[in-house]
């Protein structure tokens, strides 16, 4: 895959694709490597109709079955590694460590606040982990099977839909170049927390606890272990902590569906996409990007320069923002699954720190990686996602018949 101006990927990627990350490769950093590394990835997920309360598990309605197709390994009151992939809500931390002087460390501990759990994590290796990767900034998905029908693209807020659009591919026709120009995308995700032999994780089958309902992750951390260097200590600063739910609301205007979200003080941005079905064997598409962008590479953690940069380029949503409509005659009266993303700041720290002379030699002793974000998700077309109790309940069972059932939906989509 050949990079295009802005950092950009051409994406060759299908619906499978449309819920994962599609990660750009990170040159090295013309430094040695730290004696040891921490990787710290922190999520909030919420919508697709379950129940935040207790802010961890799955919650109780049927609907967390959608997630599990989507990659989702929750189940109400557990915690397991992945988590901040698995799109099942609550909130959410995976801890990954490694040391270079010890590259077989089985057990590390992680002193954390009191405000976030007591006593200190226990990071363990996972039994039969695979290898660590080889380039630790590169991150590589198997390319998903070759999708059947067309494929649809709709991009911008607004009311109606803009000249030009939609852009359109027939996948039975289609040839690698045009493949490459429909799915031009943008991703700048880098490797977060991970499991590796050699690299404890938290949490694990030894210490699966659940992150407190009421929990903050201010404070001062610790690393421990054979191999840790002494004084792995760091202070994760307000900005980082863990990111409130983001609430998404829905309103009809005249066949328009205009969305609302909470905002959440700490976002960089934010990023709205739907992908559904017009009925017929197409695949359609929206983003809020004002730009021809699928966002299949966007629906992850995302480095501050390219949130920055594509900021700029309205890409992305200013963290302002609460509200985008989703144009009338996108979806028609068929819907689709929506997923919103509010990016927190990312958090890169080392000791030393790097020397603001570029030719200076740097061998940092410690460094840590910790990312924030909040997803939530829904149906386009079911209003008052992320509701709670009776009323939210009576809602859903009024509008529920109106559009596809969570399953027929998905075959439509996925022809199977």
């Amino acid at each position: 895959m050949q990079p295009v101006p802005g950092n950009a990927r051409l994406v060759t990627a299908t619906v499978f694709a449309a819920f994962l990350s599609i990660p750009t490769a990170v040159s090295a950093q013309g430094a040695a490597p730290p004696e040891a590394q921490a990787w710290i990835d922190i999520a909030t997920f919420s919508g697709m109709g379950m129940p935040m309360g207790g802010m961890g598990g799955a919650g109780a309605n049927p609907m967390s079955a959608l997630g599990g197709m989507l990659g989702g390994k929750a189940a109400l009151g557990s915690n397991s590694f992945g988590n901040t992939r698995s799109m099942s809500a609550g909130r959410w931390v995976d801890v990954t460590v490694r040391s270079r002087a010890n590259p077989n460390l089985d057990q590390a501990q992680q002193a954390v606040p009191e405000g976030f759990l007591s006593p200190a994590l226990e990071l363990k290796t996972p039994k039969n982990a695979p290898p660590p990767p080889r380039d630790e900034e590169d991150v590589r998905h198997e390319e998903p099977e070759k999708p059947k029908g067309r494929m649809l693209l709709y991009w911008g807020c607004g009311s109606e839909i803009r000249p030009g659009q939609p852009k359109v591919l027939d996948m039975a026709s289609a040839t690698p170049g045009d493949f490459a120009k429909f799915f031009v995308g943008r991703s700048a995700t880098q490797r977060g927390a991970h499991a590796a032999a050699g690299r404890p994780v938290w949490p694990n089958p030894d210490d699966s606890r659940m992150v407190p309902a009421e929990a903050s992750l201010k404070g001062e951390y610790a690393f421990s272990g054979k191999g840790i260097p002494d004084g792995f200590r760091f202070q994760i600063p307000a900005a980082q902590d863990l990111m409130p739910p983001l609430t998404l609301d829905q309103a009809d205007s005249g066949g328009a569906t205009e969305l609302s979200w909470n905002a959440i003080a700490t976002a960089r941005a934010y990023f709205v996409s739907a992908m559904g079905s017009n009925g017929k064997e197409d695949m359609v598409m929206w983003t809020s990007s004002e730009l021809a962008d699928t966002g299949f590479g966007l629906m992850d953690y995302q480095t501050n320069a390219a949130v920055d940069r594509w900021l700029k380029e309205k890409v992305l949503l200013a963290p302002q923002t609460t509200r985008c409509t989703v144009p009338k005659g996108v979806f028609g009266e068929h819907g689709g699954m929506l997923r919103l993303i509010a990016y927190g700041d990312e958090l890169n720290l080392a000791h030393p720190p790097r020397p603001k002379d570029p030719k200076a030699k740097w061998q940092p002793v410690w460094a840590v990686k910790l990312r924030v974000k909040a997803v939530t998700s829904g149906f386009l077309g079911m209003a008052a996602q992320g509701r709670a109790g009776a009323a939210a309940k009576e809602e859903e069972t009024s509008i529920v018949p109106k559009i596809p059932q969570p399953m027929e939906l998905l075959k439509g989509i996925f022809g199977r």
